[in-house]
């Protein structure tokens, strides 16, 4: 049971909590003993290191756990009393949770086996610095390849003076294009792959050198040429190579483009397979973290082994991140022959896995008991709900909600109120969990910069030795040719 693994457990907390805490512990259905310690106070959030050492009796049990939002020193408390301090959820409501047995042992950092190509669009525009800005940007978000988009229209003469630039950054590189010049040229730069051959120019086949092609059916026609494309591929002196199926946009084949996929897989079983899922994610004006996800699921089911992407429409911004979130959860529940929920919330952003709210019951109870002026805020999901000691205030619409307060001329109050309230009511809109003083949880958003960070260190690498290298078409690109 992780931390329940103790025998005889204590919890400590303060006077308005005690009752529920012991409801809540009762509800768990444990499996050790345990023991509430109420201390005298009201909120235990405020109980400090000295605090406990003066007032909390020496503990006969195997650990002792506070409130998550308590700020006391655990490592000190547990050299003071002799036994172990752990902290709990900052949600009492969180507590059933905190003391399940997961399913599987889940690392947000852990193994994948998909390849995610990031596309720099409209290549021939931009400077230098801005090309390593945005390969920098798409690394540290997680992409294994930086995918250099070109342009039909606007040919770029040393296309391989660019890969080698970034080669030299430490980025590996691939090129999109169909234009014979530049195909070669990143070529000689030693670009992995080479994005895409089609009839037209499959005879480049033969001719690459360092890059592995992608080979993609021909426009209109199907699967049937796909296979031929394949097999003069092959022919020509192709010793490795990448299927693409082409993924279509809604209304342009999307549904015929996934029974493509589902049939090609069948065809070629082991043929290394790519998905440029921003055909998908640009040209669908929804929040791209749920359609990600999605496609990542039939990635994990057909073996998908790589993932073009791009960022340029703004509600697609952050797919990069999503697409290294969800590979992992997909690559995790696949091995572990499990549905992908329960272990990893990162794609969840704009609402909770969980929403347990407090009914105006609950909170019309807290408030008889409150002789304070110090103000709480909850919202049980309808509406929203501010009471203290001497009054109890319910609306949906903050602004109408502020003026009934009692505040006073104190200006730093008004901004906190002002500021929780807000806070408040996107939660009860969103469905997602309100804790007075705490940020709303916004799914991989919320870790974005310290995950990035992370990936800048590159701490995990692929299971597999086929995901070394990803292949993609621009999102942009596809749908134009």
């Amino acid at each position: 049971m992780g931390d329940g693994e103790a025998r005889r457990c204590l919890f400590v907390t303060g006077q308005l909590a005690s009752e529920a805490l012991r409801k809540t512990l009762e509800g768990i259905g444990a499996g050790f003993e345990w023991r509430v310690e109420a201390l005298r106070i009201k909120v235990a959030a405020l109980m400090t290191t000295d605090y406990l050492r003066a007032t909390l009796p020496r503990p006969a049990c195997d650990t002792v756990y506070l409130p998550g939002l308590c700020q006391a020193d655990t490592g000190a408390l547990a050299e003071s009393f002799g036994v172990p301090f752990l902290k709990g959820p900052k949600d009492l409501r969180d507590l059933p949770a905190f003391f399940g047995r997961p399913a599987m042992a889940y690392r947000p950092d852990g193994e994948y086996s998909l390849t995610i190509l990031a596309e720099i669009n409209d290549l021939h525009g931009l400077s230098d610095e801005e090309i390593l800005r945005a390969a920098d940007h798409y690394h540290n978000s997680g992409a294994d390849v930086i995918d250099l988009g070109c342009s039909p229209e606007h040919p770029i003469k040393d296309l391989g003076r660019i890969v080698r630039l970034l080669r030299d950054h430490g980025h590996r590189v691939s090129a999109d294009t169909f234009n014979e010049d530049e195909a070669l040229s990143a070529d000689a730069g030693r670009a992995e792959f080479l994005l895409s051959l089609s009839s037209q120019n499959i005879h480049l086949a033969g001719r690459l050198r360092h890059a592995v092609p992608v080979v993609i059916p021909d426009h209109g026609e199907g699967l049937p040429s796909l296979y031929r494309n394949v097999e003069e591929a092959r022919r020509r002196g192709a010793g490795r190579l990448i299927v693409d199926p082409v993924l279509d946009p809604i209304h342009f084949g999307f549904s015929a483009s996934i029974r493509r996929y589902c049939e090609a897989r069948q065809a070629l079983p082991d043929a290394e397979m790519l998905m440029g899922v921003g055909n998908l994610t640009e040209l669908t004006e929804a929040d791209s973290t749920g359609v990600n996800a999605v496609l990542l699921g039939i990635m994990s089911e057909l073996n998908i082994a790589y993932a073009l992407t791009t960022e340029v429409a703004a509600w697609a911004r952050g797919s990069v991140r999503e697409i290294d979130c969800g590979r992992r959860m997909m690559h995790h529940a696949l091995s572990q022959a499990t549905l992908p929920k329960g272990f990893d919330d990162r794609l969840v952003t704009t609402r909770d896995t969980r929403s347990t709210r407090p009914t105006e019951a609950e909170l019309r109870a807290m408030q008889r008991r409150l002789t304070d002026r110090n103000f709480r805020i909850e919202t049980d999901g309808e509406s929203i709900y501010v009471f203290n000691g001497d009054c109890f205030v319910k609306g949906s619409n903050i602004r109408d909600i502020f003026p009934r307060l009692p505040i006073g001329g104190d200006v730093s109050h008004a901004f906190y109120l002002g500021r929780e309230l807000m806070k408040a009511d996107l939660a009860r809109r969103l469905g997602k969990k309100y804790i007075q003083g705490e940020p709303l949880h916004w799914g991989y958003l919320t870790y974005a910069e310290e995950d990035a960070g992370d990936h800048a260190r590159r701490p995990a690498r692929p299971r597999k030795a086929a995901a070394e290298t990803a292949r993609g078409r621009g999102a942009r690109g596809r749908a134009q040719r």
